[in-house]
This record gives C-alpha cells, sequence and structure tokens, in this order.
C-alpha cells in the first residue's frame, strides 16, 4: 500500500493546489450570489416603484441598470470579504480555536483518567513515530456519536479532537486507526486547507446573517420597504450560499478521506482496527450536533451532520465504500455502539523480546537498560535512506515510539506531564557531562529558573542522560504538552534560562541551537507570537543566500578539516544544479547560529518542492561520505522540524 500513496512533498503539492481550486470555487460561487443579489433586488425594487395610478402602464423593466449592479456587487463583496476575514483571523491561533468552537475539552497532560490516558498514549505514540510535535488532544464531551477531527495550520499549532463516545466505545486499536487517520490530515496538509475553507465559506453563509437584519428593518412607510421584502431575499439567497459552500466542501474532502483511510493501515499495519471503528461509526452514528459543526463538517473523520439529500453535497464517502476499500471481507453488517471499553494503559508495559536490546548505549554510572525495543535507533544512516520515509512513518516507527516512550523512567514520564518538571526535563537534556561544569550550570540555573526547579533538573540527570544521545527530540516531543501549560511569565523566565544555559559554556552547539529553535517554535503562542504559514516563496533563487547559511553551517559541523569542509558543502550546491555555481562556502563567523535562525525562518516559508531540495542537499552535506551518524542524523531531523517537514526517527530492526 506504501507504493500507491504519493510522498509528503506531492501530498502539500497537491493540498496546495486545492488550496487554488478553492480559490476558484468561491470565485464561482460569489458570482452566482452576485448575479442572484442582483436579479432578486432588480425586481424587488421595480415592483415597489412601478405602481401607477389606475389606467397609467407601469414602465417597462429595464434588465441592465449598472448604479445597481455597482451597488451590488460593493455590497455583497463587502460582506463576503469582511466576513471571511473576521472568521480567518477568528482562527489564527490554530486548531485549539476549532475545537473550541466546537466545545471542546483541552485534555490536561497530567489527566488519571483511563479513556483519557488511552487517547493521548497513542496520539503521544503516532506523533513520535511520525516527528511531528504532539497535537494538542480536546474531547468534545456533549458529543454522543462517534467522530473525530484534526485541525491547524501547520503540525505547531494542530489540535485533534474526539467526541466522547469515540474515546470511551472504541478500543485501542481501533482508536489507533483513528488517530492515524486524522494524523494523515496532519502530515498531508489538508489542515491548512480545511482551515482555510472555515473562513473563506463563513462570509458567503454572512448573507444570510445580513438578511435576517433587513427582514426585520423598519421606515415611515412599511408597505413600501424593499428593504425587507430584500432581507427576505437575502435568506433565500443565503441557502444558496449554503449550497455552494457544502458542494465545496465536499468537492475537496472526499477522496482526501479515502487517503487518510489508505494512510491510516500503512502506519498501522491494521485494517482490522480502522474498519472496527468505521463500523462501529455506522452503528452509534458520528452526527455532530454542535451549532458550527457545519462549518467544520468537512474535517470530521466522519460525516457529522447527517445524510444530505443530495449525493453531491456528502463531504464524506459513502460508509461501506470506505470500510470494503480497506476490508474486503466485511460483511456488511454495522456494530452497535454503547459498550464502554476500558483498557488499563499502565498494563502496555511491552514484554522485552528475547533478542532485543535496549535503544540507549549504557553509560558509566547510569542506570542500566529498562526494556527492549523491536526497532533501535540507527547509529549509522545511509544516505538514500533519508527522506523516503518523510510524512509516511510505518508500523516499524508505530512500535519504536510506543517502546521508546516506556523506555522511559516513570520519573521521566511524570515530568513530562507537569509544566514545571517539563522544563526540568528540557534542562537536564543540555547539562554538560563533565561534572564541575554542570554543577556550575546547575547553580546559575537555580538561580534564573522558577523556584525549586533547578532542584528537579539535578535529580532528574541520571535518568535523562542516558537518552540525550540518540531520543533528545522524542524526549522534548513527549514535553512540549506541558510546556504549553506555562502561564506567560512562566515561560518567558523558561525561555531566558534555556537560553542562559545553552550559553553557559562559552560556546553554542548548533543541535543546542536548533532544540532552543524547535522548542520555541512550537510554543509561539506561549509568547503571543503568530508565524506566518501562508507560501511566499515559490521560486529557489530568493532563497540562494539561506541555502549558503545552512550549507555552510552543516559542513562546518561535519568536519574541521578545510578539505573535507569544502566537499560537503559542494556535494549540496550541486545538489541544487542550476543555482550551485551560485553557492559559496561562508566562514564559520558568516555562517553562525543567527545567521542560521534567519535563514531557516526565511525557507520555512518556500513551497513543498523547494524544501524538498533543500532537504535533499543537507542530506548531501551531511552525509558526504556516504553515511550519516546518528547524532547528524538526529540534527537533519530537527532542521527538517523547523521547515515544517518531519522525518521519522531512523530505526532499523533488531536482529541480534
Amino acid at each position: 500500500m506504501k507504493g500507491e500513496l504519493m510522498d509528503f512533498f506531492e501530498q502539500q503539492d497537491k493540498a496546495r493546489k486545492n488550496t487554488k481550486l478553492l480559490v476558484v470555487y468561491f470565485a464561482i460561487a460569489v458570482v452566482c450570489i452576485i448575479a442572484s443579489v442582483y436579479v432578486t433586488s432588480l425586481l424587488i425594487f421595480y415592483g415597489t416603484n412601478s405602481q401607477q395610478p389606475p389606467g397609467v402602464p407601469p414602465p417597462p423593466l429595464v434588465l441592465w441598470d449598472p448604479e445597481l449592479f455597482l451597488y451590488v456587487v460593493f455590497g455583497t463583496l463587502s460582506v463576503v470579504v469582511i466576513g471571511s476575514l473576521y472568521k480567518t483571523a477568528a482562527l489564527a491561533k490554530g486548531g485549539s480555536a476549532v475545537a473550541e468552537l466546537l466545545g471542546g475539552r483541552l485534555v490536561s497532560p497530567n489527566t488519571t483518567h483511563p479513556d483519557e490516558r488511552k487517547l493521548q498514549n497513542v496520539i503521544e505514540e503516532m506523533a513520535i513515530a511520525s516527528g511531528v510535535p504532539i497535537p494538542k488532544i480536546y474531547v468534545l464531551d456533549n458529543e454522543e456519536g462517534i467522530n473525530a477531527f484534526a485541525a491547524g495550520h501547520s503540525p505547531s499549532d494542530a489540535a485533534i479532537g474526539v467526541t466522547r463516545d469515540c474515546m470511551t466505545w472504541l478500543n485501542r486499536d481501533e482508536l489507533q486507526g483513528v488517530i492515524g487517520h486524522e494524523f494523515s490530515h496532519i502530515l498531508n496538509g489538508d489542515m491548512r486547507l480545511n482551515l482555510r475553507l472555515i473562513g473563506v465559506l463563513f462570509g458567503i453563509l454572512c448573507l444570510a446573517v445580513m438578511g435576517r437584519v433587513l427582514l426585520y428593518s423598519r421606515s415611515r412607510s412599511r408597505d413600501r420597504n424593499p428593504l425587507m421584502f430584500l432581507g427576505l431575499a437575502l435568506i433565500v439567497i443565503g441557502a444558496i450560499g449554503v449550497f455552494f459552500g457544502r458542494l465545496i466542501q465536499a468537492a475537496l474532502s472526499r477522496q482526501r478521506e479515502f487517503l487518510a483511510d489508505a494512510s491510516s493501515v500503512q502506519f498501522t499495519r491494521n485494517p482490522a482496527g480502522l474498519s472496527g471503528a468505521l463500523q462501529k461509526l455506522g452503528g452509534a452514528g458520528s452526527k455532530v450536533e454542535s451549532a458550527h459543526a457545519g462549518e467544520a463538517s468537512h474535517m470530521f473523520f466522519g460525516n457529522g451532520l447527517g445524510t444530505p439529500l443530495l449525493g453531491l453535497l456528502a463531504t464524506h464517502p459513502p460508509l461501506d465504500e470506505r470500510i470494503r476499500a480497506i476490508d474486503p471481507g466485511w460483511d456488511g453488517t454495522f456494530k452497535q455502539g454503547g459498550v464502554k471499553t476500558v483498557e488499563a494503559e499502565s498494563s502496555r508495559e511491552p514484554a522485552k523480546p528475547p533478542s532485543s536490546r535496549f535503544p540507549f548505549p549504557p553509560i558509566p554510572g547510569m542506570p542500566d537498560a529498562r526494556a527492549g525495543a523491536a526497532g533501535i535507533a540507527a547509529s549509522v544512516v545511509q544516505v538514500g535512506a533519508v527522506l523516503p520515509d518523510l510524512g509516511q512513518p510505518t508500523l516499524l516507527h508505530l512500535r519504536y515510539a510506543e517502546e521508546l516512550r516506556n523506555s522511559f523512567s516513570e520519573q521521566v514520564r511524570s515530568a513530562a506531564h507537569e509544566p514545571l518538571d517539563a522544563t526540568a526535563l528540557v534542562y537536564a537534556m543540555l547539562l554538560s557531562p563533565d561534572g564541575a561544569l554542570r554543577a556550575k550550570e546547575l547553580t546559575e540555573l537555580a538561580e534564573r529558573a522558577a523556584p525549586g526547579v533547578g532542584e528537579r533538573t539535578a535529580t532528574l540527570w541520571p535518568d535523562v542522560a542516558p537518552i540525550v544521545s540518540r531520543a533528545r527530540l522524542p524526549l522534548v516531543n513527549l514535553a512540549l504538552p506541558a510546556l504549553r501549560q506555562l502561564r506567560p511569565d512562566e515561560f518567558t523566565q523558561f525561555s531566558r534560562a534555556l537560553q542562559g544555559l545553552i550559553e553557559s559554556d562559552g560556546q553554542i552547539d548548533i543541535f543546542e541551537f536548533v532544540l532552543q529553535k524547535i522548542v520555541r517554535r512550537h510554543l509561539a503562542s506561549q509568547s503571543g507570537e503568530i508565524r506566518p504559514t501562508s507560501i511566499q516563496y515559490h521560486r529557489l533563487k530568493p532563497l540562494v543566500r539561506d541555502c549558503h547559511v545552512v550549507f555552510s553551517a552543516l559542513a562546518h559541523v561535519s568536519s574541521r578539516e578545510a578539505g573535507e569542509v569544502e566537499t560537503a558543502f559542494r556535494k549540496g550546491a550541486l545538489h541544487l544544479r542550476a543555482e550551485a555555481d551560485e553557492l559559496t562556502l561562508l566562514a564559520r563567523a558568516e555562517s553562525g547560529l543567527k545567521q542560521l535562525d534567519t535563514a531557516l525562518d526565511r525557507l520555512a516559508l518556500a513551497a513543498p518542492q523547494i524544501k524538498k531540495q533543500v532537504l535533499e542537499a543537507c542530506v548531501q552535506v551531511i552525509g558526504a561520505d556516504g553515511v550519516i551518524q546518528e547524532r547528524q542524523a538526529e540534527l537533519l531531523r530537527a532542521i527538517a522540524d523547523t521547515l515544517d517537514c518531519p522525518i521519522p526517527p531512523f530505526v532499523e530492526i533488531n536482529e541480534s
């Protein structure tokens, strides 16, 4: 099935093209609505102005009235544009805005509710396996049907919401199938399109709202008040807007649902899980009762509005077609919901396979391994193996993520779910292995961090140190939901203490810099920052200077010998083909962290295929000798993360 799916960048490009298609559909809808408003206005005003004394014939109907047409165009466009801008601004903070609009409740990172723990663990494992930041998790407590959604502008501000019955009635495998479906929407770029669709369609629906206002308008001459008739007409025309809105939602979402189902099965390699969820959905229903369900109907896992009168308006393919596409042997019988399943997540500690080994190397003086993994972190990665899995995690990645998370000590896992303890966890990852320097860092940290955090950092370090070499990114990812709970003042203090800790040894390691950038990037909302998400660069030419900086920085990290640095840089430059002659190796001072920070921010705004070129070139720089060492591989994953291109962990099957 994997061969049938397009790669990450093709999916991103297709989502971008669908955005253009959305603009076309929207323009057609607006033109039709303007024509409808104009004809209606013409008839209404003609009817109210054509009353003549007895015996006097009414004036002829003039079909073209330029002045009226201009008023209609201006008024209609004003309503549509202002409505769309208003809704788009209301959704600026990303997926959480949609979840709250639908009545969702944010699940606390340290929840002890068994169903919420089950949901949280499934989402954490999938996020680590796919390389994306863990989304915010919401439960729609007032919704009884089985449904779910993913929303956001980018993986950094994504949220996954599930209805109460989706969380309680599905077993773990079925829930994993549903969440895998939603992660496909995150990875394939569907979320951004879906969010824009909500904003755009709201403008069309505003005409019906204006119609209600005009319907109740009053004037001195009630009998001849055309605004009342125009208001009634706008309500009818608003129904036309609703029709076009549903049509646009259906046109852009149906095929994406088939793709998301296929991606989920590819991810989990368990078609029975997703099939079982869809069968229970067919038995229990998936209708969402929220008053705003219509706005978000195109992003639900199942049909949230009931069966439409016209199949053309269906936002989802027929349920039986979806089930048979992944489970050809299905007998056609839906499962009846109502039986709640509670699974103790604490019992999911993996049994240690006879030939497995802990994915972290032992460090003298550190605790020994606690669990095995079916897949281990690769110590050396072949250059050609880096990008094929980007955006397409596999079952091996999922198993690795589950066993990796379970291999963390209870102290580490507990700390990752508490806001202030999560800051201590991040600090502990940056402490020096040298005892004297570490003591100095902890002393300075105690002065900068919140009270007690310095001591907590020192306590966590023995458990964190063995993890740092191979699982720094997954551990940061695990802590992100708790870090999002920090108050603005706590986040400011955390950010300053983090900067101070990184600079405490007098030099800034590039990996520490990128780690800091990831944390700040995914927690931008904590500081009130709204990152631009629209594509600003469709050609590589304006970004050549930024490629200079990134390739030079990576080349200097790869080696300290001038000849090897030049060779590594040139391999990356040659990969860009036409622009290769313009790329020149920069000195360390000219490709420092400040310049790298600016370059990565600009490259993050490039079109998907440009990002693909740049990442492929980065692979060539780091792997100039044909292989990529473990630390280099994690650095590459970190850089890809800053470009919103999630690379799954590099794992290999353990055959020892």
